[in-house]
């Protein structure tokens, strides 16, 4: 859970919307304007160019709810799970295309507050099946993710086992291997599934 008043804000009132309204409707029409949808196009066209699969995704998803599509559809073809696609909803609501975009931080220096590390702390602790993943162990990669997915930010991979430590958790030698099979699924989903994704009719990044 965000800390941010607005965000908490956004998110109650989007949920009890989403629960009395039709496919898209859940956006406020500031958020559905000629101009909002062009600029929601250009963010996507622009992820697309720079490979950045996370802002893709986002972007396609908040741009296929609006056009009416379900939020289960989104879900199964972005890869990720109900509460994800409902948060970037939120974000978009709450800030436009800014929202979507991915905060990094950089150094060592903590970007999520003591609420949101408990947070964290806690699905770590459930597993990565609870949170939604198709795997039974945690990988660094996957952790980044989540916190990403979650949260709105972007910790380099490098920095995230430090998180961990500073959490209590410990990352066991093993993660390596499991890296790399995770990176060869995304590989694989950019391959084999991002094309049929856009081959569908009005799922051209532009359209």
């Amino acid at each position: 859970m965000t800390s941010d008043p607005e965000r908490i804000i956004v998110r109650r009132s989007l949920e009890v919307v989403m629960a009395r309204s039709k496919n898209g409707e859940a956006i406020s029409p500031h958020g559905r304007t000629p101009k909002a949808l062009k600029r929601l196009r250009e963010f996507i066209d622009a992820a697309e160019r720079r490979k950045d699969l996370a802002e893709w995704r986002r972007g396609r998803a908040v741009l296929g709810y609006i056009e009416g599509r379900k939020v289960a559809e989104l879900c199964t073809e972005s890869g990720v799970t109900r509460g994800s696609v409902n948060r970037w909803l939120q974000w978009y609501e709450a800030a436009g295309v800014e929202g979507l975009a991915t905060s990094i931080a950089p150094g060592p220096a903590p970007k999520l507050t003591p609420e949101q590390l408990e947070e964290l702390a806690r699905i770590i602790d459930g597993g990565p099946l609870a949170a939604g993943y198709q795997s039974g162990v945690w990988t660094g990669p996957m952790i980044g993710d989540l916190i990403e997915e979650r949260f709105g930010v972007r910790y380099h991979n490098h920095h995230v086992p430090r998180l961990l430590h500073g959490l209590g958790f410990s990352v066991q030698r093993p993660r390596k291997r499991l890296a790399k099979a995770n990176a060869e699924a995304q590989a694989t989903w950019l391959k084999k599934t991002l094309p049929k994704i856009k081959k569908k009719p009005g799922n051209a990044a532009g359209s």
